[in-house]
């Protein structure tokens, strides 16, 4: 009698070839572990914070009210007045050239007008990052994608800087930078988008706070430009920082590969696939086209923000960060404009500032993984705003050293909130949104600092400069409290649709199981 023949030997369970079932699974196969191309891809984009903080606090030098002497140093009168505005103009001189800033070259310390005034082209800048913000945020999501928006943007950004310098006066300045502020706004929201989305999501926290890494330098390198630029024209500080600027954003054009994630999602299978075989150097499986989108993905330009408002969990999420943001973006763009007032050298103090960014990108990068989103952004606003209200109690009379400590305390704290609070965005939406979403959250950031230099400018007119900083602490510490009730996302995947967001989290028709902190 014959032997039954033994059936084929087959894989055990646990080492059958793991096939992905969604996109995610997929790209993170592709894109999991960070090779040197992936990293140099992200490199280069984190690059554009630079240029990006150079235009955000340029005016912090090129519109100071330089600093001014007695001709008489024995004069009573004159060395008691908190201005010049009020003396004889033989009395006084300024100690620096007048050409060397917007408000001695225009007389704007002391021009009749509205006590706004010497605060209108940084309020001017905010607003057009606030209208520019919510004109384009989602041009990145749908019809231009992530590297052609980010090329863009710093190409009109770097091309208007310098048409400043032409500026004959102070409303054509403000203009200026009024269009300079619209096109700036999509360029770190575009490149924190991109860089993260070239990555997988072991990576993501890092890679992200690489840009905020590139931030402090470029805001860092201001303080060295100015006081090197200090006896000459504040025209030329817009040459020195729009020209490199102008040629990274041909760099971005060339050597940069858009976001495959961003590509599947529009149904570009072809287009994606260059783009991971560029940067990686995973295998491709045969199941790409399976996980992919049919391409019908041809959506108008603010579908996405429809579609946040649509989802009352998207919306709430949505709420709690632009709430929070707002008052982190009033004290991170409001104090570098009013550490002056302090009593401080101005170079000095904004370079103190400059560097407290570098501890807390720093702190972020190797904690992130780690660190609780919710908690973290409650702690930093919290803190934030106790350091603010001591700078006002100290601000009449306390303290030199107490009062600059106690600033660049809380200009930390609100760095670090600053950059917690975008990586929470980045993981609180889906890919269809997620750039719609975390460009929202930076303009509630800008719309803090449109107020902010109003603020600064009408209380060094009435020369109580250090007010300000009690309402910076007022304002951050309310806000912060709106984080309370978002979930949290530390050590979660990412989702890209909002559909599948709703399945993993439980939101939406099927209920609502997001834990807030103050449940």
């Amino acid at each position: 009698m014959e032997e039954a023949t033994p059936p084929p030997p087959t894989k055990p369970p646990l080492l059958q070839p793991h096939k992905p079932k969604t996109l995610d699974d997929l790209l993170e196969r592709c894109m999991g572990a960070l090779c040197p191309s992936q990293l140099a891809q992200a490199v280069i984009v984190s690059l554009a914070w630079v240029f990006d903080a150079q235009q955000t606090f340029i005016n912090v030098f090129a519109d100071a009210a330089p600093a001014w002497t007695c001709a008489d140093p024995f004069d009573p009168v004159c060395a008691h007045a908190p201005n010049p505005c009020a003396l004889p103009p033989s009395s006084w001189s300024y100690s620096l050239p007048s050409r060397a800033s917007t408000a001695s070259d225009w007389s704007l310390a002391c021009a009749r007008g509205p006590a706004f005034l010497p605060g209108l082209p940084a309020s001017s800048f905010f607003a057009g990052c606030l209208i520019g913000g919510l004109a384009l945020a989602t041009l990145a999501d749908s019809s231009l994608g992530r590297k052609r928006s980010l090329s863009l943007s710093c190409l009109l950004m770097s091309i208007f800087s310098a048409a400043t310098a032409a500026a004959p006066n102070v409303w054509v300045y403000s203009l200026v930078r009024f269009i300079v502020g619209f096109f700036r706004a999509t360029i770190g929201t575009s490149a924190l988008v991109l860089s993260t989305e070239l990555v997988g999501k072991k990576w993501r926290g890092e890679v992200g706070i690489l840009g905020f890494v590139c931030f402090t330098v470029g805001f860092s390198s201001l303080p060295a430009l100015a006081y090197y630029n200090r006896y000459s024209s504040w025209r030329l500080l817009y040459l020195y920082t729009s020209l490199p600027a102008l040629i990274y954003s041909l760099c971005v054009h060339f050597f940069v590969r858009e976001s495959p994630r961003w590509l599947l999602v529009r149904g570009r299978k072809e287009e994606a696939l260059d783009a991971l075989k560029s940067i990686t150097s995973s295998p491709l499986t045969s199941s790409f086209s399976s996980v992919c989108g049919n391409g019908d993905n041809d959506i108008d330009v603010y579908s996405a923000l429809k579609a946040l408002c649509a989802k009352r969990w998207a919306l709430r999420r949505l709420t709690g960060v632009m709430m929070a943001g707002f008052g982190i973006g009033m004290v991170y763009y409001g104090m570098p404009l009013g550490v002056g007032d302090l009593g401080f050298n101005l170079y000095a103090s904004v370079t103190f500032n400059a560097l407290a960014e570098l501890p807390s990108a720093l702190i972020t990068l190797f904690l992130i993984g780690r660190l609780n989103r919710r908690t973290s952004v409650l702690a930093c606003t919290a803190s934030c705003a106790v350091l603010s209200v001591a700078c006002a109690v100290e601000g009449g009379g306390g303290s030199g050293a107490a009062k600059m400590g106690a600033e660049v305390g809380a200009f930390f704290c609100a760095c670090t909130a600053f950059n917690v609070l975008l990586i929470y965005a980045l993981e609180l939406f889906p890919t269809c949104v997620r750039n719609s979403a975390v460009a929202m959250v930076r303009q509630a950031l800008v719309l803090g600092g449109v107020f902010a230099p109003a603020l600064v400018a009408a209380g060094r007119r009435s020369g109580r400069g250090w007010v300000s900083f009690g309402v910076f602490g007022a304002v951050v510490g309310f806000c912060g409290l709106f984080v309370a009730w978002l979930p949290e996302t530390r050590g979660g995947g990412i989702c890209d649709t909002l559909e599948e967001e709703e399945y993993r989290d439980g939101v939406g028709k099927g209920g609502d199981l997001e834990q807030p902190l103050l449940a």
